[in-house]
């Protein structure tokens, strides 16, 4: 019998609601976390059984449903969307703006710093554990690893205390760097791709790319935000109001994907203005109260549903003793390539004002990747060891939401002051 859709989304939710349910009762970790761990047990028991039982082609079956739900476009084409406008919608914009230099400038200078350490870094070890990888791909696996993932980060900030100036520089740049990181792993993937063929892109080509992708969406965000908000201003009818904000991210997002232009920072500019400016002046209580516990219950379900499917894509993955190696690393790489995006353009930034205590360590530890990296990896075309660049990115995501995720609170109680 086929499979259709409507069979893995009730798999994906009934898969979602167990685990979460055993986390609730058991494990006690934050939701999100809990799903990942239970998930990732989950598949390392599918490998065991394939491994004292190979005739049994459990782990085929299992590994052909995992490729079937195609992470990349269901993410990347669809949730994402969703989900950094329902982040986006409960960021205060005024505390960002007050910390708007600070954000603008790690969301762009700290994401270049980053994809290059990251990128040389992983180009150097590779070699020397006997990998044969391009450094144009290094590169790339530095620019998809780079960006901190705001559905990770905002996830995990609902659960531990974080003065607010702080929260506002997480929340701020984990939203936008995201857009600036797809923006600079389209042209580091459209610049490997050119090499290999002969047509390399110019400086000129990579700045008209930046300029399109990066300027073009957050126009797109302000346009679409401003006619919904005039909308849900125009009106008191809370399900109708809702239905408009539904429309505004998905509208904006295909407009965005058939301009090629960037559809996360359009739809987070719509979810600022909407969150901000319209919750202000054009929703009543009532509506407001509405629509915000919609997104939240939203954003609740979807990332259960992501947070599984990253705990499941192990499956997918090739491993060696080599490719282990690698991935170990690849997480203090990633690391170290972490805290010069932020040390360098904080205490450039710090002769002009001041910062929150810790501010450096708690956002170098609370630079949580997720998902995005995920998806992106997954989207690359085939090269020289695909899979050691899939596997360094799940290595560094598993470590990141587990281990990173578990203890940034321990990190904010002990150097924030």
């Amino acid at each position: 019998m086929e499979t259709t859709l409507f069979d893995l989304a009730a798999l994906l939710l009934t898969l979602a609601a167990i685990f979460g349910y055993l986390n609730h009762r058991w494990l006690k970790l934050p939701h999100t976390i809990g799903l990942v761990v239970i998930a990732l047990l989950a598949s390392l028991g599918v490998l065991l059984i394939d491994l004292i039982a190979p005739s049994l082609g459990f782990q085929e079956a299992v590994r052909g449903t995992v490729e079937s739900l195609d992470f990349p476009d269901l993410l990347m084409e669809g949730m994402l969307s969703l989900l950094l406008f329902a982040g986006a919608l409960h960021v205060d914009l005024d505390e960002m703006a007050q910390r708007k230099w600070a954000i603008s400038v790690m969301a762009t200078v700290g994401v270049l710093i980053s994809t290059f350490v990251v990128g040389y870094a992983t180009f150097l070890v590779a070699g020397w554990l006997g990998f044969t990888i391009p450094l144009t791909y290094c590169l790339v696996f530095g620019a998809l690893i780079s960006p901190t993932d705001p559905i990770a980060v905002l996830g995990i900030l609902k659960t531990i205390k974080v003065p607010p100036s702080l929260e506002a520089k997480i929340a701020g740049e984990s939203l936008f760097n995201d857009g600036v990181g797809i923006v600079v792993f389209t042209i580091m993937v459209a610049i490997a791709v050119g090499s290999e063929g002969g047509h390399p892109i110019t400086p000129v080509g990579i700045g008209e790319l930046f300029v399109v992708e990066a300027v073009g969406g957050a126009v797109l965000g302000l346009i679409a935000g401003f006619f919904a908000y005039r909308a849900i201003g125009s009106i008191d009818e809370h399900n109708l109001e809702v239905l408009i904000t539904l429309a505004l991210v998905t509208l904006t997002y295909s407009i965005a994907l058939a301009l090629h232009i960037s559809g996360p920072i359009a739809v987070v500019v719509a979810g600022l203005l909407i969150g901000n400016h319209g919750k202000k002046f054009a929703m009543s209580e009532t509506t407001r109260d509405h629509l915000f516990k919609f997104w939240s219950l939203s954003d609740e379900v979807l990332n259960s549903i992501l947070f599984l499917m990253i705990g499941f894509e192990v499956i997918a993955l090739t491993f060696t003793g080599s490719i282990g190696l690698a991935m170990a690393a690849a997480i203090p790489i990633v690391l170290v390539a972490r805290f010069l995006a932020v040390s360098v353009p904080i205490t450039v930034l710090a002769t002009m004002r001041e910062f929150t205590k810790g501010a450096i360590p708690v956002l170098t530890w609370g630079g949580l990747r997720g998902g995005i990296s995920v998806a992106l990896a997954l989207s690359l075309p085939d090269f020289p060891n695909k899979d050691l660049v899939l596997a360094l990115t799940y290595g560094v995501v598993i470590f990141s939401i587990v281990v990173q995720g578990l203890t940034v609170g321990r990190v904010v109680r002990r150097v924030v002051r």
